[in-house]
C-alpha cells in the first residue's frame, strides 16, 4: 500500500490547492487518507492568495468510500470523529472546494466530496450512500445531503442506498457540472471565475453564504455521530451487517 495516500501540489502561481486521492482504484478514506486531506488543508488552506482547493483522484473511480474493517466497533469512535474532523474543515473552507468526480463516489467518499462547494462530474459516474445496506446509516451524509440537494431527495438517497448516475446528480443539484473531464472543467471553472477575483474578498463571500449552513451541520454532526456511536453501534444488526460485509457472507438481520 502507498505510504503516500494524497498527492499535494500547489497550482496556478500558488493560487490553487490541488489534492489528488492517490491509491487507485478504490482511494479508500481511511485514516492514513483522512490525515494526509486534514494536514494538507490546515498547511495550505491559511494562504492569503489561495483561492480554491481541487479535489481530484487517480484511477477510474473517485472513491469507493471509506474503511468497513475502520468501521468495526473497535475502531469506530476514532474514525468517525477523524473523518468528522475532515468533513468539518471542508465544509468550513474559506475557499471554494471544487471536486472532479470519476466513476464510484460512495459512502465516505461522497460525504467529502459533498462537504465540498461544486463538484464536476464524469459521465456514467455513479454517487451514493451505500450504508443502509450494510445495517447503519451515513452521519456525515445525513448532515450534509439535507442542505445539498434538499430533505426530500435526501431521504430517498439515504434509505434506499441507491447510487444515482451523474446526470440524475446533476438534476437534483448534487453535482454542478458534468463533463467528459472533469478535471479539466473544474480548471477552466477556476481559471475563468475564481483565479480574476480578489482572494480576500471571495474568502468573505465563501464565509457569507455559508455560515448558516455550517452552524447546522456543526451541530447536527455532533448529534448524529454519539447516536451512532451510542445507540447504533449498540444494536445487534448493525455488527453484524458491517462483520459479514467483512467476512463476504450474507448477513443475517435480527431487526434490533
Amino acid at each position: 500500500m502507498s505510504e503516500n495516500p494524497l498527492k499535494v501540489s500547489m497550482e496556478r502561481d500558488g493560487k490553487l490547492l490541488h489534492l489528488t486521492l492517490a491509491r487507485p482504484k478504490a482511494n479508500i478514506v481511511d485514516a492514513a487518507m483522512i490525515a494526509a486531506l486534514r494536514a494538507a488543508l490546515d498547511e495550505h488552506l491559511p494562504k492569503p492568495h489561495l483561492r480554491a482547493v481541487l479535489l481530484s483522484s487517480e484511477g477510474p473511480h473517485f472513491s469507493f468510500g471509506a474503511s468497513v474493517e475502520e468501521h468495526l466497533p473497535d475502531s469506530c469512535a476514532q474514525m468517525l470523529k477523524s473523518l468528522h474532523a475532515l468533513v468539518l474543515q471542508l465544509v468550513e473552507s474559506p475557499v471554494p472546494v471544487l471536486v472532479a468526480v470519476r466513476g464510484q463516489c460512495l459512502g465516505g467518499g461522497l460525504e467529502v466530496a459533498a462537504a465540498g462547494h461544486l463538484i464536476f462530474a464524469a459521465p456514467g459516474a455513479m454517487l451514493g450512500q451505500p450504508e443502509i445496506k450494510l445495517a447503519v446509516f451515513a452521519p456525515a451524509a445525513s448532515c450534509l445531503l439535507p442542505e445539498r440537494i434538499g430533505q426530500a431527495r435526501a431521504e430517498d438517497l439515504l434509505f434506499s442506498g441507491r447510487s444515482v448516475t451523474a446526470e440524475e446528480a446533476l438534476r437534483i443539484g448534487l453535482v454542478n457540472v458534468v463533463a467528459e473531464d472533469p478535471d479539466q472543467a473544474a480548471l477552466d471553472y477556476f481559471d475563468q471565475h475564481l483565479a480574476p477575483v480578489s482572494a480576500s474578498t471571495l474568502r468573505f463571500a465563501v464565509r457569507a453564504v455559508r455560515s448558516d449552513a455550517m452552524q447546522r451541520i456543526r451541530a447536527k454532526i455532533e448529534f448524529v455521530e454519539k447516536m451512532y456511536l451510542e445507540e447504533l453501534m449498540a444494536t445487534h444488526d448493525a455488527v453484524e451487517g458491517l462483520t459479514a460485509f467483512v467476512a463476504k457472507r450474507a448477513a443475517v438481520w435480527q431487526d434490533r
